[in-house]
Protein backbone atom coordinates (compact mmCIF):
# COMPACT_ATOMS: atom_id res chain seq x y z
CA UNK A 1 0.00 0.00 0.00
CA UNK A 2 1.44 3.26 -1.29
CA UNK A 3 -0.31 5.68 1.09
CA UNK A 4 -1.25 4.81 5.00
CA UNK A 5 -2.59 8.52 5.56
CA UNK A 6 -5.13 10.52 3.69
CA UNK A 7 -6.22 14.02 4.90
CA UNK A 8 -9.23 15.20 2.97
CA UNK A 9 -10.78 18.19 2.14
CA UNK A 10 -14.27 18.79 3.58
CA UNK A 11 -16.59 20.68 0.74
CA UNK A 12 -16.43 19.67 -2.40
CA UNK A 13 -14.89 16.59 -1.52
CA UNK A 14 -16.51 14.41 1.00
CA UNK A 15 -19.49 16.64 1.07
CA UNK A 16 -21.50 18.82 -0.84
CA UNK A 17 -22.84 21.62 1.24
CA UNK A 18 -23.28 23.97 -1.88
CA UNK A 19 -26.54 24.29 -0.87
CA UNK A 20 -26.69 25.03 2.58
CA UNK A 21 -24.11 27.48 1.99
CA UNK A 22 -25.79 29.24 -1.04
CA UNK A 23 -28.86 29.55 1.07
CA UNK A 24 -26.94 30.69 4.03
CA UNK A 25 -25.41 33.49 1.43
CA UNK A 26 -28.49 34.64 -0.10
CA UNK A 27 -30.50 34.95 3.79
CA UNK A 28 -27.76 37.19 4.69
CA UNK A 29 -27.67 39.06 1.52
CA UNK A 30 -31.88 39.83 1.66
CA UNK A 31 -31.25 40.77 5.42
CA UNK A 32 -29.15 43.79 4.32
CA UNK A 33 -31.42 44.60 0.89
CA UNK A 34 -28.46 43.06 -1.19
CA UNK A 35 -28.79 41.52 -4.29
CA UNK A 36 -28.81 37.31 -4.10
CA UNK A 37 -26.79 35.04 -5.74
CA UNK A 38 -26.84 32.26 -7.29
CA UNK A 39 -25.71 28.66 -6.83
CA UNK A 40 -23.17 28.57 -9.93
CA UNK A 41 -21.83 32.49 -8.27
CA UNK A 42 -20.92 30.66 -4.70
CA UNK A 43 -20.01 27.45 -6.19
CA UNK A 44 -17.64 29.85 -8.03
CA UNK A 45 -16.69 31.79 -4.64
CA UNK A 46 -15.60 28.62 -2.77
CA UNK A 47 -12.84 27.47 -1.60
CA UNK A 48 -10.68 30.31 0.28
CA UNK A 49 -12.63 30.40 3.63
CA UNK A 50 -16.17 31.93 4.31
CA UNK A 51 -15.25 35.37 4.50
CA UNK A 52 -13.92 35.34 1.49
CA UNK A 53 -17.28 34.53 0.16
CA UNK A 54 -19.30 36.85 1.74
CA UNK A 55 -16.77 39.40 0.59
CA UNK A 56 -17.15 38.03 -3.55
CA UNK A 57 -20.50 37.59 -3.11
CA UNK A 58 -21.61 41.30 -2.00
CA UNK A 59 -21.93 43.99 -4.46
CA UNK A 60 -19.05 45.31 -6.09
CA UNK A 61 -18.30 49.16 -3.98
CA UNK A 62 -20.28 47.28 -0.57
CA UNK A 63 -18.70 49.38 2.16
CA UNK A 64 -16.01 47.24 4.65
CA UNK A 65 -18.89 48.02 7.58
CA UNK A 66 -21.70 46.16 5.41
CA UNK A 67 -19.67 43.35 4.42
CA UNK A 68 -18.83 42.70 8.03
CA UNK A 69 -22.41 42.58 8.86
CA UNK A 70 -23.49 40.40 6.08
CA UNK A 71 -20.81 38.55 7.12
CA UNK A 72 -21.82 38.54 10.89
CA UNK A 73 -25.25 37.69 9.53
CA UNK A 74 -24.43 34.82 7.11
CA UNK A 75 -22.15 33.23 9.82
CA UNK A 76 -24.76 33.14 12.49
CA UNK A 77 -27.30 31.48 9.96
CA UNK A 78 -24.88 28.83 8.49
CA UNK A 79 -23.91 27.63 11.86
CA UNK A 80 -27.95 27.18 12.61
CA UNK A 81 -28.80 25.58 9.15
CA UNK A 82 -25.36 23.67 7.98
CA UNK A 83 -26.93 20.46 7.90
CA UNK A 84 -30.21 21.31 6.11
CA UNK A 85 -29.86 20.02 3.10
CA UNK A 86 -25.68 19.10 3.17
CA UNK A 87 -24.79 14.81 2.12
CA UNK A 88 -21.59 13.34 1.49
CA UNK A 89 -20.91 12.51 -2.00
CA UNK A 90 -22.58 9.47 -3.51
CA UNK A 91 -19.34 6.92 -2.88
CA UNK A 92 -18.03 8.50 -0.35
CA UNK A 93 -19.33 6.79 3.18
CA UNK A 94 -18.29 3.24 1.28
CA UNK A 95 -15.14 4.81 0.65
CA UNK A 96 -14.52 5.85 4.13
CA UNK A 97 -15.63 2.56 5.55
CA UNK A 98 -13.37 0.80 3.34
CA UNK A 99 -10.27 2.91 4.60
CA UNK A 100 -11.02 2.35 7.85
CA UNK A 101 -11.40 -1.62 7.51
CA UNK A 102 -7.51 -1.49 5.77
CA UNK A 103 -6.84 0.64 8.91
CA UNK A 104 -5.33 4.45 7.09
CA UNK A 105 -5.58 7.18 8.79
CA UNK A 106 -7.92 9.63 7.61
CA UNK A 107 -8.43 13.51 8.75
CA UNK A 108 -10.45 16.33 7.56
CA UNK A 109 -8.75 20.15 6.84
CA UNK A 110 -10.98 22.86 5.79
CA UNK A 111 -11.60 26.39 5.70
CA UNK A 112 -14.89 26.00 7.05
CA UNK A 113 -14.97 27.41 10.72
CA UNK A 114 -13.89 25.04 13.03
CA UNK A 115 -17.37 24.73 15.01
CA UNK A 116 -19.08 24.16 11.76
CA UNK A 117 -16.63 21.82 10.58
CA UNK A 118 -16.59 19.53 14.03
CA UNK A 119 -20.66 19.11 13.87
CA UNK A 120 -20.12 17.78 10.58
CA UNK A 121 -17.63 15.50 11.25
CA UNK A 122 -19.79 14.36 14.75
CA UNK A 123 -22.89 14.25 12.32
CA UNK A 124 -21.38 12.46 9.45
CA UNK A 125 -17.61 10.89 10.13
CA UNK A 126 -17.16 10.18 13.32
CA UNK A 127 -17.00 6.54 13.15
CA UNK A 128 -14.27 6.63 10.20
CA UNK A 129 -12.22 9.47 10.28
CA UNK A 130 -10.09 10.61 13.35
CA UNK A 131 -9.49 14.25 13.13
CA UNK A 132 -11.22 17.40 12.15
CA UNK A 133 -9.72 20.90 12.05
CA UNK A 134 -11.48 24.24 10.58
CA UNK A 135 -10.47 27.73 9.97
CA UNK A 136 -9.78 29.31 13.92
CA UNK A 137 -7.86 31.97 15.34
CA UNK A 138 -5.13 29.66 16.61
CA UNK A 139 -4.22 28.13 13.27
CA UNK A 140 -3.77 29.64 9.41
CA UNK A 141 -6.34 28.63 6.98
CA UNK A 142 -5.44 26.67 4.01
CA UNK A 143 -3.21 27.42 1.38
CA UNK A 144 -0.98 27.38 4.45
CA UNK A 145 -0.07 23.69 5.40
CA UNK A 146 -0.70 24.49 9.25
CA UNK A 147 -4.15 22.57 9.16
CA UNK A 148 -2.19 19.23 7.34
CA UNK A 149 0.63 19.62 9.55
CA UNK A 150 -1.18 19.76 12.84
CA UNK A 151 -3.29 16.94 11.63
CA UNK A 152 0.01 14.94 11.03
CA UNK A 153 1.08 15.50 14.31
CA UNK A 154 -2.18 14.58 16.18
CA UNK A 155 -2.43 11.18 13.89
CA UNK A 156 1.40 10.46 14.98
CA UNK A 157 1.56 9.59 11.09
CA UNK A 158 5.00 9.48 8.78
CA UNK A 159 4.70 12.59 6.04
CA UNK A 160 5.90 10.14 3.64
CA UNK A 161 3.25 8.29 3.93
CA UNK A 162 0.25 10.93 3.83
CA UNK A 163 -1.67 11.94 0.62
CA UNK A 164 -3.95 15.36 0.31
CA UNK A 165 -7.46 15.01 -1.15
CA UNK A 166 -9.03 18.17 -2.29
CA UNK A 167 -11.16 19.55 -5.57
CA UNK A 168 -10.18 23.00 -5.59
CA UNK A 169 -6.69 25.06 -6.37
CA UNK A 170 -6.18 25.92 -2.86
CA UNK A 171 -6.45 22.25 -1.93
CA UNK A 172 -3.44 21.92 -4.77
CA UNK A 173 -1.52 24.81 -3.17
CA UNK A 174 -2.14 23.27 0.40
CA UNK A 175 -0.69 20.01 -0.66
CA UNK A 176 2.46 21.89 -2.39
CA UNK A 177 3.20 24.08 1.13
CA UNK A 178 2.94 20.96 3.17
CA UNK A 179 5.34 18.95 0.80
CA UNK A 180 2.25 15.94 0.19
CA UNK A 181 1.28 14.60 -3.13
CA UNK A 182 -2.44 16.23 -4.21
CA UNK A 183 -5.42 13.58 -5.53
CA UNK A 184 -7.77 15.86 -7.06
CA UNK A 185 -11.35 15.18 -7.40
CA UNK A 186 -13.91 15.73 -10.23
CA UNK A 187 -17.04 16.27 -8.70
CA UNK A 188 -16.65 19.16 -6.54
CA UNK A 189 -16.92 22.62 -6.82
CA UNK A 190 -13.89 22.89 -9.79
CA UNK A 191 -14.11 21.30 -12.75
CA UNK A 192 -11.39 19.10 -14.73
CA UNK A 193 -10.75 21.53 -16.83
CA UNK A 194 -9.90 24.15 -14.26
CA UNK A 195 -7.96 21.40 -12.16
CA UNK A 196 -5.08 20.59 -14.94
CA UNK A 197 -5.06 24.68 -15.58
CA UNK A 198 -4.40 24.87 -11.51
CA UNK A 199 -1.64 21.99 -12.04
CA UNK A 200 -3.41 18.63 -11.05
CA UNK A 201 -1.66 16.27 -12.13
CA UNK A 202 -3.85 13.29 -10.53
CA UNK A 203 -7.65 13.46 -10.74
CA UNK A 204 -10.31 10.98 -10.10
CA UNK A 205 -14.05 11.44 -11.14
CA UNK A 206 -15.44 8.84 -8.66
CA UNK A 207 -14.65 7.95 -4.56
CA UNK A 208 -13.78 4.03 -5.41
CA UNK A 209 -10.72 5.34 -7.64
CA UNK A 210 -9.20 6.73 -4.78
CA UNK A 211 -8.10 2.90 -3.77
CA UNK A 212 -6.42 2.92 -7.05
CA UNK A 213 -4.38 5.97 -5.91
CA UNK A 214 -3.59 4.57 -2.42
CA UNK A 215 -2.49 1.37 -3.33
CA UNK A 216 -0.01 2.85 -6.23
CA UNK A 217 -1.72 0.96 -8.82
Amino acid sequence: MRYKTVIFDLDGTLLDTLGDLSSSVNHALRQHGLSERSKADVRRFLGNGIRRLVEQSVPEGTSPSMTEEVFQTFRQYYLEHSLDETAPYEGIMELLHQLHDMDVATAIVSNKLDPAVKELHQHFFSDTIRVAIGESSSIRRKPAPDMVDECIRLLGCDRQSCLYVGDSEVDLQTARNASLPCCSVSWGFRDKKQLIEAGATTIIDRPEELMGVIQGQ
